[in-house]
């Protein structure tokens, strides 16, 4: 079998699909992040793609191992491109043996996967009807946004606001209800202090990104002040970039991308060394139905994976949702808080190709919003 061809969809709100295809008529879709520079990406994309046309899709590692080490190695924009090509080549080779990919990395090691639902936006409001909502849609466990913009210093104010936020969830649904809080990296040091502080009374299921990874430093100053389990890792691009995390000992959950760190095969490696260090994973995916079908994947033969991320209807799902460009919509189907393993061959996703290749016509301008502080500077979105 070879690789012949390769192309990219920029689909809304902000996904990138990638599809590889081969001379045996088997094709194999991955998926990357557009971040703020999608043209950037579909570029790199087809660049680096060319390099693989006419290979054997089935030598994942060696393929990966070449895109990667190149003299000029990591980063987030070539790091999310070889993700996506990754995703496919494991897409392909599940649906040539007819079983899904988690078969080909050891099996499954559960019977199902817990999975949490997104409330509140980026200005968090009518949390508690959102969180009853997800009750009663059968999840048991929630994230929200913490805060919006702060200062190096700013006013408790805000800080008051944010518990009272997540103190109106307690008081309606107890303890019923897990939540994890995500601080998005918005908070700097003294506030972040402040704050993980302030929440512990509500016993969070743990606080995400309470300073950014590049202040990981502070993590230990922050860990001081709580007991509550703290993660990181949605932004890391490498399992060379979690090295640190590890050997610090301080966080208690990571979260790597699979549509970021550089696939399937490195979450699961990112995931294993965190076993190592008794560290659990809940990985990051917030994007399309590609990157989660994959991750379900890793869940799914990773003993250490607590919990998943999913993005049906998270607020950033602007036009379309994952199931738009889904014919088997079961797939994503969560039943008491938790989903079932996938069963199809390769990523187990039946895509609709037509609704992707319309919808890729329209382009895609995706950034994040620009925030600001009350003096006019640069604020952490």
């Amino acid at each position: 079998m070879k690789i012949t061809d390769i192309k990219v969809y920029k689909i809304k709100p902000r996904w990138i699909f990638i599809k590889i295809s081969t001379d045996e008529g088997i094709d194999g879709w991955g998926e990357m992040i557009s971040g703020t520079k999608t043209e950037t990406v579909v570029a790199g994309a087809y660049e680096m793609g060319r390099r693989i046309i006419g290979r054997n899709p089935f030598e994942i590692e060696r393929i990966w191992q070449e895109l990667h080490r190149s003299f000029f190695r990591g980063g987030p924009i070539n790091s999310t491109i070889v993700s996506g090509i990754e995703m496919a080549l494991w897409d392909i080779k599940g649906k040539f043996f007819n079983t899904p990919v988690y078969e080909l990395l050891g099996g499954a090691v559960r019977d199902n996967i817990k999975v949490y639902s997104w409330i509140g936006g980026d200005r968090p409001n009518e949390v508690v009807e959102q969180a009853m909502d997800r009750k009663n849609r059968g999840f048991n466990a929630i994230k929200m946004n913490g805060t919006e913009e702060l200062h190096y210093i700013d006013s408790y104010k805000k800080i008051d606001a944010v518990v009272e936020r997540v103190g109106s969830i307690r008081d309606k649904l107890g303890f019923d209800m897990e939540i994890a809080v995500d601080f998005h990296g918005r908070v700097h040091k003294p506030m972040a202090k402040v704050l993980a502080k302030e929440l512990e009374q509500f016993k969070p299921m743990f606080l995400e990104e309470v300073v950014l990874p590049e202040n990981e430093e502070a993590f230990a100053e922050v860990a001081q002040h709580v007991a509550t389990p703290l993660a990181t890792g949605e932004r890391l691009n490498s399992r060379w970039q979690f090295k640190n995390i590890f050997k610090e000992g301080v966080i208690d959950i990571i979260q790597p991308d699979v549509a970021l760190v550089g696939g399937i095969l490195e979450t699961r490696k990112i995931a294993a060394m965190a076993e190592a260090y008794d560290m659990a994973v809940a990985p990051h995916a917030p994007y399309g139905p590609i990157a989660l079908a994959a991750t379900l994947q890793v869940d799914a033969c990773t003993p250490n994976v607590f919990i998943q991320e999913q993005s049906l209807g998270i607020h950033y799902n602007k036009g379309f949702d994952l199931l738009d460009f889904v014919h088997n919509k079961e797939v994503f189907q969560y039943k008491d808080g938790f989903v079932d393993l996938p069963t199809k061959p390769g990523l187990g996703l039946e895509l609709n190709e037509e609704l992707i290749e319309e919808i890729s016509q329209e382009g895609l301008v995706w950034t994040n919003p620009q925030w600001k502080n009350y003096d006019g500077t640069i604020a952490e979105w």
